[in-house]
């Protein structure tokens, strides 16, 4: 069978502006592929909505009225080029995913990755995951979801009036199963935290030389951590396209995950005590579980938080190959243990990693970053929808959460120490009792109490998100 070449070379990064300078195949790539998939947009103000169709010429008709509203990545990168030299605000954003029974539904083969073919509700699916049961699901969920659109702007104003532009679009034959808002949460030094009140988003892959270079730029000149991904870890040609060769998608996986506040600063005020800490030593308690202090600090490179700006993200695990300092058990060394996991060589390790474009949802009357008692926090309500651009559910999302997350012996540790555990943050499954050091750098493990899970899937699917050629031609 004979190999068509990819008209863009998907195995490095790409300049964007060196792409829309020379107005080749890349820059046609860029016009035709979906804003928030290579770069993170602003959607401070988030609108998710999921779909169902319920007439097959009404649905296409609705998608091909999208396209001219969904943003380009082309557009979006320029208008972030605007705001920075000029200040110029940018316009909201669209984005369109479509499910394998939306592919169905509207008569168009749908895209051939394993897991996307099955779906989130799939029992191996979940068994892979170790979800609950679908029937715990919230009820939307539970549906056949055909498609998402999201709308999302920096301002209220600006994604309310994109949001009803869209919903003006809708015929009767589609139904809004459900819709999340999204709104984005921040510290005092700017940074986007997470209801638990760490800062959140960082050490994402990164798509873009200039994107790359200006991450390099902000450390001492020595790059432990190598931020830079070729476009083949985010990019699928998109096959019911005119052009597969120019004309990309990605997956997109999409989780609604409530946290339970109160219960994880229980967890946090207890394991300080079970480990003796006092004072300010006892923020220190949270930091083992998240990887991370509340500010953003590395714990595996100091033992207090250092307010970094921007949050520091140069660093590896190779300094502390016994534990002492990151847990092996901390969730970010979890869910991304930089060349440590034990399992793989590093660069095979690194190709597991997902673009990462969740939102905080929710609304609470506390200040998640204060010192209030945990009892004056949120025990529901709140929390996080979890979205990220995939190439491969089974290589990325699936064996991040099932072989990192999930699994008790991840990352392999020294003869002599305990098995990690699970996550726990997102860990899901029994949980056995974990061991943290109370002294940071001295390998001395106690054993203590199961961190009680304070996370809940609440209800998910698996999405395509198609060229804009696509969208343009149904």
């Amino acid at each position: 069978m004979a190999v068509t070449k990819v008209a863009v070379d998907l195995t490095v990064p790409l300049s964007w502006k060196a792409a829309v300078a020379a107005g080749g195949d890349p820059a046609t790539m860029l016009e035709q592929l979906q804003a928030n998939i290579l770069k993170a947009h602003v959607r401070d103000d988030l609108s998710v909505m999921f779909l169902h169709f319920g007439d097959q010429a009404e649905a296409k008709a609705f998608l091909k009225a999208l396209a001219p509203l969904t943003k380009s990545a082309r557009k979006h990168l320029e208008e972030v080029e605007a705001f920075k030299t000029a200040k110029t605000p940018g316009t909201p954003y669209v984005g369109v995913g479509l499910t394998k029974t939306g592919y169905a539904a509207i008569g168009v083969a749908p895209p051939t990755d394993a897991s996307f073919q099955r779906g989130m509700k799939d029992p191996l699916t979940r068994q892979t995951l170790k979800d609950p049961p679908v029937s715990t699901w919230e009820e939307p969920y539970r549906e056949d979801i055909h498609a998402v659109v999201l709308i999302g702007d920096a301002r209220n104003a600006g994604a309310t009036a994109k949001r009803n532009e869209v919903e003006a679009l809708l015929p009767d034959s589609v139904t809004v199963l459900v819709e999340e808002t999204g709104l984005g949460r921040h510290n005092d030094n700017g940074d986007g935290i997470e209801h638990f009140g760490y800062v959140d988003g960082r050490s994402q892959p990164l798509f873009l030389i200039e994107d790359i270079e200006a991450e390099r730029g902000g450390t001492d000149g020595t790059n432990v951590w190598d931020p830079a991904f070729g476009l083949d870890r985010v990019l699928v040609q998109d096959a019911a396209a005119p052009d597969p060769n120019l004309h990309f998608g990605s997956y997109f996986v999409f989780r609604k995950l409530e946290q339970n506040v109160r219960s994880f600063k229980h967890s946090e005020e207890h394991l300080a005590t079970e480990l003796k800490l006092e004072g300010d030593d006892r923020e220190r308690a949270g930091a083992m579980l998240i990887g991370r202090f509340e500010d953003g600090t590395p714990l595996t490179l100091q033992s207090a938080p250092g307010t970094h700006s921007p949050v520091m993200n140069n660093f590896t695990y190779a300094s502390d190959g016994d534990g002492a300092k990151c847990p092996f058990e901390g969730h970010i060394r979890k869910a991304n243990p930089r060349g440590s996991g034990g399992f793989e060589p590093p660069d095979k390790e690194r190709k597991h990693l997902m673009a990462r474009r969740g939102q905080t949802y929710g609304e609470r009357s506390d200040i998640p970053f204060d010192d209030s008692p945990p009892d004056t926090r949120p025990s529901g309500g709140v929390g996080l929808l979890f979205m990220a651009f995939n190439v491969e559910f089974g290589a990325q999302f699936e064996f991040t959460q099932s072989r990192w997350v999930n699994f008790p012996g991840f990352p392999r540790v020294p003869v002599g120490n305990p098995a990690p555990g699970l996550d726990p943050v997102i860990g899901q499954g029994p949980r056995p009792r974990p061991s943290y050091s109370p002294h940071w750098g001295v390998n001395q493990l106690e054993e203590v109490d199961p961190i009680a899970q304070a996370v809940r899937m609440r209800g998910g699917e698996y999405f395509f998100m198609p060229s804009l050629a696509f969208l343009d031609g149904l």
